[in-house]
């Protein structure tokens, strides 16, 4: 297992389950997030400062987040694995009657970093922002190069893969989060820095549902019910980051999709009149 964890998005759903894991296994775990008290309920959770330590982060702030690593304590700079844990849906409005808005915010969030003029304009409050993706993956991708050691986690999605009415731009950001750790990949041959895309499938009891659906938690669990078999949990996907960060340092694992039992590959939709 790596020894320093930096995770993103730290506060609620996959990433507090992904630093609760981390530390189970022995990893000392960065918790950054934009919710500071919950930031500092994880430390207390964790064991304290000295195996956690949280940073308020507001990747809106580029040069914030480009000194992340050197604004670090220096026993904690040695970042060996950096979990990007970023993610949002807005809508499942079909193409045609999709908020222009929505679709900018997905983009700039799931590929870049949420601005704060959309966010508002969108609903959503500051608390609801995930990670940048590009941004922190800059941030630590040269110690782990002159270190010649390191692993990047990104969070994608099956639906990068995928396509289902209404997923329209989210399925596309999620693609290039697909892309973005597969060149990584083609970067960085020749050093021993390695990258995975873990996608997950339908997974509830996050506030992803809810934040796509504005906060409407009736809609929000009607995605949800009635299934076969329970949904993916946080502690699922918690399991496939520390599963891939376990293995030999001769092994990547390019790319992993998990779903739940209960949800499938649909068959080829053909319209007829």
């Amino acid at each position: 297992m790596p020894s320093t964890a930096l995770v993103t998005g730290a506060t609620a759903g996959f990433g507090a389950e992904i630093c609760r894991r981390l530390s189970r296994d022995g990893v000392r775990v960065i918790a950054a997030g934009r919710r500071t008290e919950r930031l500092l309920s994880l430390q207390a959770e964790l064991g304290g400062p000295e195996r956690c330590h949280v940073v308020t982060l507001d990747v809106r702030d580029r040069a914030a987040t480009e000194a992340l690593v050197a604004s670090l304590p220096a026993a904690w700079q040695a970042i060996d694995l950096c979990v990007n844990n970023a993610g949002l849906a807005l809508g499942l409005e079909m193409a045609d009657a999709a908020s222009l808005d929505d679709w900018e915010t997905m983009v700039d969030t799931n590929c870049k970093v949420c601005p704060r003029r959309r966010c508002l304009r969108n609903g959503l409050t500051t608390s609801t922002q995930p990670q940048g993706l590009m941004f922190v993956t800059r941030a630590v991708l040269p110690g782990m190069k002159l270190r010649n050691c390191g692993h990047v986690v990104n969070i994608g999605s099956t639906a990068a893969e995928w396509p289902y009415p209404g997923a329209n731009v989210y399925g596309a950001s999620k693609a290039f989060v697909r892309q973005f750790s597969l060149n990584l990949r083609a970067d960085l041959l020749g050093s021993l820095v390695r990258v995975t895309d873990i996608e997950p499938g339908m997974c509830s009891g996050t506030e992803f549902s809810n934040v796509r659906f504005r906060g409407d938690d009736a809609k929000a669990a009607a995605v949800y019910a009635n299934t076969l078999t329970p949904s993916l949990g946080a502690e699922d996907v918690a399991d496939a980051v520390a599963w891939v960060a376990s293995r030999p340092a001769h092994v990547n694992i390019n790319l992993m999709q998990l779903m739940p039992v209960s949800q499938a590959f649909g068959p080829l939709a053909v319209k007829r009149v």
